[in-house]
């Protein structure tokens, strides 16, 4: 069954990695894109957008709908260059030059009604300060949505922002919070899981050979190189989002645990951030807290055989 999926993103590199591979796996349907600050600003998620939707030929009438700006602390967002290059594309520079139909983000309000009887699934691989938005705007309608998919959070992990904080659960600690206290049917897939998800350059070679995956090649060279000026010894980047989406998709690939978690909403001091599992069973069937699904792990043998075969389209021998 073609899964259809509502995809927050504050497109960057890895970002992009995950529309190329959702646009090439004909098991999932994107119904619309939400443009957010991050990795980049929102008017450079706008940007690639269009042109990656372009590039690929994405097929016409995708919503593209205008997020969060700025997350709820208030605070001005810090941008990452130095990891997804000037624009958020590596060395490439998008055309601005389009004419994309830009939505109002009353937007999402209609994707969910439209197919909250097809069992929308809402991806989450940017901050969360959109999809809070909405659980406080329409509490009732997000209800709807059968199950939440999210990019963040570092558990007894090193953080790649702090010592503990992942980038997302750190640039918005206020949004996580009010999206796992009403999601249902959330799970997150940390560090933990994404930082094993290599890609090697050998494999980023093989998938260009094929010749449908355009500009992964510079782009994952480009992500790569920080990744290894940073740490010699990785033997290749990660793509945190694009495995993200291939958990809606692939459960047998991961290693689940479920947990009550909160994160560190202080935003002074080293523990901002931090992503807590409460993993004494008897506080948390004493509290009645909700339990979200957490991938502390990949079968990496797996995750190598399908990312291979969908970004070239042939199965992998």
């Amino acid at each position: 069954m073609v899964k259809k999926v509502l995809l927050f993103g504050d497109i960057g590199i890895d970002d992009t990695v995950a529309l190329i591979y959702a646009r090439l796996n004909q098991e999932i349907e994107i119904v619309g894109l939400v443009a957010d600050y991050g990795n980049v600003s929102r008017e450079d998620a706008v940007s690639n957008i269009y042109y990656v939707m372009r590039l690929f030929n994405f097929p016409q009438g995708i919503p593209v709908i205008l997020g969060a700006e700025v997350p709820l602390t208030g605070e001005q967002p810090t941008y990452y260059p130095e990891i997804h290059g000037e624009r958020g594309l590596g060395p490439i520079i998008p055309n601005d030059d389009h004419e994309l139909k830009i939505e109002n983000f009353f937007e999402i309000v209609n994707i969910i009604e439209r197919y909250k009887n097809d069992e929308l699934t809402i991806v989450n691989i940017g901050r969360l300060t959109s999809l809070a938005t909405m659980f406080i705007l329409y509490k009732e309608l997000m209800k709807h949505v059968k199950e939440f998919y999210i990019m963040g959070g570092a558990f007894w992990v090193p953080g790649n922002v702090t010592t503990v904080a992942e980038a997302n659960f750190h640039g918005d600690p206020f949004a996580v919070n009010i999206v796992l206290t009403y999601a249902k049917n959330v799970t997150i897939i940390p560090l933990n899981a994404t930082q094993k998800a290599i890609v090697t350059p050998g494999m980023v070679d093989y998938i260009d050979s094929f010749g449908q995956t355009k500009i992964l090649k510079p782009l994952m060279e480009y992500y790569t190189r920080f990744y290894q000026e940073r740490d010699p010894s990785l033997l290749g980047s990660p793509v945190h989002d694009a495995l993200t989406l291939m958990a809606i998709m692939e459960p047998d690939m991961f290693i689940y645990e479920s947990y009550p978690v909160t994160v560190v909403d202080k935003l002074e001091g080293p523990a901002r951030g931090q992503s807590i599992a409460e993993t004494r069973s008897y506080e948390s069937i004493n509290n009645g807290e909700k339990k979200h699904r957490i991938a502390f792990d990949i079968q990496y043998e797996k995750f190598f055989h399908h990312f291979l075969t969908i970004m070239t389209g042939q199965p992998l021998q």
